[in-house]
C-alpha cells in the first residue's frame, strides 16, 4: 500500500501531534506521582514531629505519681458498670441450648 503525496501531507503532522499528546500524558502521570509522593512524605514528617496528646487522667502530678488518674479511671469504670446493670434482666447467657 503506497501513500500519495496529499495523504502524506495529512498523515505526518498527525503522527507528530499524537506523539506530543502521548508524551504529555506520560509526563503528567509522572508529575502526579511525584506530587503524591512529596505530599505523603510531608504528612509522614508532620506525624513524626507532632506529639501525641495524652488524656487528662494520665497526666502526672508534680511529684510524678499517677495514682489520682488511675483512681479516677477505676471509679469511672465502676460507675459505668452500675449504670449498665438492668433491674430484672439476667447477666448469664445459656449457650448449651
Amino acid at each position: 500500500m503506497s501513500l500519495k503525496a496529499i495523504e502524506l501531507q495529512i498523515a505526518i503532522p498527525k503522527t507528530f501531534e499524537a506523539g506530543k499528546l502521548s508524551e504529555s500524558l506520560q509526563q503528567q502521570s509522572l508529575l502526579q506521582q511525584e506530587a503524591a509522593k512529596s505530599e505523603m512524605e510531608r504528612q509522614l514528617l508532620k506525624h513524626r514531629s507532632t506529639v501525641t496528646t495524652s488524656l487528662a487522667s494520665e497526666k502526672t502530678d508534680r511529684d510524678g505519681s499517677k495514682e489520682k488518674g488511675e483512681e479516677r479511671r477505676k471509679n469511672n469504670n465502676k460507675e459505668t458498670e452500675e449504670q449498665n446493670l438492668h433491674p430484672f434482666k439476667g447477666n448469664h447467657v445459656d449457650f448449651m441450648g
